[in-house]
């Protein structure tokens, strides 16, 4: 068989592959939906219960009993999972998620969505003692229906998370967009909220060159200023060799905390410039920007002079290794502390891309910060 094909062949085991992912895809879309749903009415439900007394904590309690023993095949109706339903329709039915969501995104995100049950499909179960009765028409009607279209962008799972851990409306829809975009799980957006993302992304950034700024608009939602290594364990003194290594042993986590975009290529990178042979401390292809990422590790405060190597750098990689179809290389100082004042004076006049970014070993007190989601939200949207 020649190797034309072969190739020919290949290419259509691919289109194949498509296929069956596209509807792999639209499948678990419409799975995760469905959960939704389920708990939107279940939550929406007990908590007009709840809301109007004729239910108790200990009803909830003798519903999920119920569910145990007499449908042992329905799984995930626990007294803390119904609990956490009520709280995702009451937290996400408020009018002010509602009106944040208005405010930040378009108004599609929160059209109600279509119930899949139509009222006339709920009958009571008249063969056995239960403790739930028909619904009345003025509950369901107010329950079936109304769930915003913007949950449908995570899943229960991710939501209960969110709920539970994040303050403020606008600290809630970051995660849900975050969450989207950067296809979390549940243990990786633990471990976002953990280390504050919705901070170390849209905090103030006089930390970007206007060289970063004008090639990649959207630098300011993709870069951290803050990248939290509590997993390395780091003692407070400590050399540059043993955070590098530190990094690479847990690259998996440091990755995280970039962003899931960045591909991992090399440590101590070779760059021969004439007769000498420079080394970028760790290597990185991103590929929504399609474009090389050096970073530099510093142990001590950031020196104006740390910017001056990094630039040098990225000339050698626009140069040498970036190609064609790649975009301009960008570089970051990743240093324990940066004088907010010497920063904004070393970027003020840089047109290489570059930036400033800290690591911290402990977390840091949460912000809010909303002209910064803001712009998060437009990026989402596809806006300039």
């Amino acid at each position: 068989m020649s190797n034309e094909i072969i190739k020919s062949t290949e290419q259509q085991f691919g289109e194949v592959v498509d296929i069956i992912l596209q509807h792999k895809s639209r499948a678990t879309k419409a799975v995760n939906e469905e959960l939704l749903l389920t708990a939107w009415q279940v939550g929406g439900y007990v908590s007009a219960k709840l809301k109007s007394e004729e239910w108790g904590s200990k009803v909830v309690s003798q519903l999920s009993e119920y569910i145990r023993t007499q449908r042992p095949d329905i799984k995930g109706y626990s007294r803390s999972s119904i609990y956490n339903m009520v709280l995702f329709y009451d937290e996400y039915s408020s009018e002010t998620f509602i009106t944040t969501v208005e405010k930040y995104l378009s108004a599609e995100f929160v059209l109600p969505l279509a119930a899949q049950i139509e009222t006339q499909s709920i009958q009571p179960n008249t063969d056995s003692n239960i403790i739930v009765q028909m619904p009345s028409a003025q509950i369901v009607q107010s329950v079936l229906g109304q769930m915003p279209k913007i949950l449908e962008l995570t899943t229960l799972t991710n939501h209960v998370e969110i709920l539970c851990r994040c303050k403020s409306n606008e600290e809630r829809l970051f995660y849900i967009l975050y969450a989207n975009k950067e296809h979390l799980a549940s243990r990786e957006l633990q471990r976002c909220i953990s280390n504050q993302t919705y901070a170390a992304l849209l905090s103030n950034k006089s930390n970007m060159s206007k060289g970063l700024l004008e090639a990649y608009p959207n630098a300011p939602v993709i870069f951290k200023d803050t990248l939290f290594v509590d997993f390395l364990s780091l003692p407070k003194k400590h050399s540059e060799t043993k955070l590098k290594n530190g990094l690479i042993e847990h690259m998996k986590q440091f990755i995280l905390e970039l962003g899931k975009d960045f591909i991992f290529m090399d440590q101590e990178y070779k760059l021969t410039v004439g007769a000498s042979t420079y080394k970028a401390d760790l290597l990185f292809y991103h590929r929504g920007l399609q474009a090389l990422v050096a970073v530099e590790l510093k142990k001590t405060k950031f020196h104006p002079r740390d910017l001056g190597q990094l630039e040098f750098y990225l000339e050698a990689l626009d140069r040498d290794v970036k190609r064609s179809n790649e975009n301009p290389s960008i570089g970051i100082v990743l240093c324990p502390e940066a004088d907010r004042v010497v920063v904004e004076y070393a970027m003020s006049r840089s047109m290489s891309p570059t930036m400033i970014a800290e690591y911290k070993r402990i977390l840091i007190p949460q912000e809010r910060m909303q002209q910064q989601l803001n712009e998060f939200c437009n990026m989402f949207l596809g806006k300039e």
